[in-house]
C-alpha cells in the first residue's frame, strides 16, 4: 500500500495570468499540512507507478501530457481531483491558455469549490468576453454571465474542500486574494447588462475587500474605482453625481499618466454639470487623494436647478425662427429637441433633419458588421451610453473596437424619444479627402 500525498497551490502570479493584480502573489505558493485528511491512497502499484511517472516529468509540455495520458487510462483514479488540479498548474507552467481554461472548467466540474480554477475560469472567461464585446456583445454577455455565476459559487466558499492539498492558511490568503477578481467579474457583468445599481454594490464590495485601500501611498483598485464612478454616472436618472465626481476624482488621482488626463476631464465634466462651474474643486481633489471613500466633508452644492427640459427645448426652437436656423442647429442641440421638446417643437426639428445625408461622429458603444451604435453628444460620451444608430448599406470589412472614435456619412430615418436614439441608415465610410489635381504650368513661348 502506497500514499501519496498532493501539494498543488496553482502559482497564479506568472504566466499567462501575468495582467492578474500582483496581490495573487500572496496565494502563489503553500504547502500541505500534514494529517490523513490529506493523505491518499492508490491501491494499484501500476497506476501508482502511472501515476509517479507522469508526475515525475519535469517538461511542462511533457508533463501535461502524460497528466492526459494517467486521466485517460485512470478515469476513476481516487486521485483525479488532485492530477486535475496539478494538470491546472502544468498547462499555467506550460504558458497554455486554452488548456489552462478547459482544465479549469474540468476541475470545477468535479469540485465547484475549488478557488484555484475558479479563479482561472473567471479571469480568463472575462478576458475572453471583453475581446469579444465589439464583434459579438451577445456571446461577450453569456460568457460574463457564466463568469459571474462562477464567481458567486466561489465567493460562497469557505473552508478548502477535503483532500485538495491546500492548509486552513493558504486558504486564507488564496480568498483574499481571489475575492477583489469574483467581485470585480460580477459587477462586469451587471454593467454588460445595465445593472448599474448592481455594479455599484459589487464594486464597493471588492474595494472593500483590499486590506490596504485607505493607504494614498498604495491605493489599490484604482481601475474598479474608475468603474465605480462611471457605474454612478451611467445609472438611470436621478444620477448620483457627487460620488460619481468623487470616485471618478478618486481614479484620477492615481491613474497612470497615459490615462490620468482624461480621467482628470471626466471628473471636472461632471462637476461643472453638477455645481454649474469649477469653484471648489481643487478641495475636491485633495479629498480625492487622501481619502478612498468620500468623506463626511464632501459635500458639493448642486447649481440652482436649470429650466425644465421641454422649456429649454422650446426656447432653443423658438430662438431659431427659420428652417434655415434650425438646419443650422448643433447636432447636440437637435438630439435635445428631439428627447425632450413637445411634439410640435421635435417636429419642427425633424423635419430639417429626416432624409439628410450627413457625417456623425461618435464614440463606438457596440458595434456589429451591419450596425453601429454610438455616443455622440457630450453626456453620452460621458456616460458611455449610445445615442445614434447606424445602419450600414454594406457591411463593414472591419467593425471598430468598443471606445473607438469613428466617423460615418449616414442619412436621417427615424428617432425615439425614450430612450433617446437617433437612427440613420445608408451608413458608409467618409471618403477620403482627394488631393487637389497639380497642373503644369504653361511653357513661355
Amino acid at each position: 500500500m502506497k500514499k501519496v500525498v498532493f501539494a498543488s497551490v496553482l502559482a497564479i502570479a506568472t504566466g499567462t495570468l501575468c495582467a492578474v493584480p500582483a496581490a495573487f502573489s500572496q496565494a502563489a505558493t503553500g504547502s500541505t499540512p500534514s494529517g490523513s485528511s490529506d493523505q491518499i491512497t492508490i491501491k494499484d502499484p501500476a497506476e501508482f507507478n502511472a501515476y509517479q511517472n507522469a508526475i515525475g516529468t519535469s517538461a511542462p509540455a511533457a508533463k501535461a501530457a502524460a497528466l492526459e495520458d494517467f486521466l485517460t487510462k485512470y478515469p476513476n483514479t481516487v486521485v483525479k481531483n488532485q492530477v486535475l488540479t496539478t494538470l491546472l498548474l502544468t498547462y499555467q507552467q506550460a504558458n497554455d491558455t486554452a488548456n489552462l481554461l478547459k482544465t479549469a472548467k474540468r476541475v470545477l466540474d468535479a469540485d465547484p469549490n475549488n478557488l484555484r480554477a475558479a479563479l482561472v475560469y473567471v479571469y480568463l472567461t472575462k478576458q475572453q468576453a471583453t475581446a469579444k464585446a465589439a464583434t459579438d456583445p451577445a456571446g461577450a454577455q453569456s460568457m460574463l454571465d457564466d463568469a459571474a455565476k462562477v464567481a458567486q459559487t466561489a465567493l460562497a466558499v469557505t473552508a478548502p474542500t477535503p483532500n485538495s492539498g491546500i492548509s486552513a492558511e493558504d486558504f486564507a490568503k488564496l480568498k483574499a486574494a481571489t475575492t477583489p477578481i469574483f467581485q470585480s467579474a460580477i459587477a462586469t457583468d451587471d454593467v454588460g447588462k445595465k445593472d448599474y445599481q448592481g455594479a455599484i454594490q459589487n464594486y464597493q464590495e471588492e474595494l472593500k475587500s483590499y486590506p490596504d485601500l485607505t493607504s494614498p501611498a498604495n491605493a489599490p483598485g484604482i481601475n474598479e474605482t474608475y468603474l465605480l464612478g462611471q457605474a454612478y454616472i451611467q445609472d438611470k436618472d436621478p444620477k448620483d453625481l457627487p460620488n460619481g465626481i468623487f470616485y471618478l476624482e478618486r481614479a484620477a488621482q492615481y491613474a497612470p499618466p497615459a490615462a490620468k488626463d482624461s480621467v482628470e476631464k471626466a471628473a471636472e465634466y461632471w462637476y461643472q454639470k453638477y455645481h454649474g462651474g469649477m469653484d471648489g474643486f481643487d478641495p475636491i481633489k485633495q479629498l480625492a487623494h487622501d481619502n478612498a471613500t468620500p468623506p463626511a466633508s464632501y459635500a458639493p452644492t448642486p447649481a440652482p436647478p436649470p429650466p425644465a427640459p421641454d422649456k429649454l427645448a422650446h426656447d432653443a426652437v423658438a430662438a431659431a425662427s427659420t428652417p434655415e436656423a434650425l438646419k443650422n442647429m448643433a447636432l447636440s442641440d437637435k438630439e435635445f429637441v428631439l428627447a425632450n421638446g413637445n411634439q410640435e417643437d421635435a417636429d419642427k426639428v425633424w423635419a430639417v433633419m429626416k432624409g439628410v445625408r450627413t457625417q456623425v461622429p461618435g464614440i463606438v458603444i457596440q458595434a456589429t458588421p451591419d450596425s453601429v451604435q454610438l455616443a455622440v453628444s457630450p453626456d453620452a460620451q460621458q456616460s458611455k451610453t449610445a445615442d445614434f444608430t447606424v445602419n450600414f448599406t454594406k457591411p463593414l470589412t472591419t467593425v471598430p473596437a468598443i471606445g473607438d472614435s469613428v466617423k460615418y456619412d449616414a442619412t436621417f430615418d427615424s428617432y425615439t424619444k425614450t430612450p433617446p436614439m437617433i437612427i440613420l441608415n445608408e451608413g458608409s465610410l467618409p471618403e477620403a479627402t482627394k488631393a487637389p489635381v497639380r497642373r503644369k504650368p504653361a511653357a513661355h513661348q
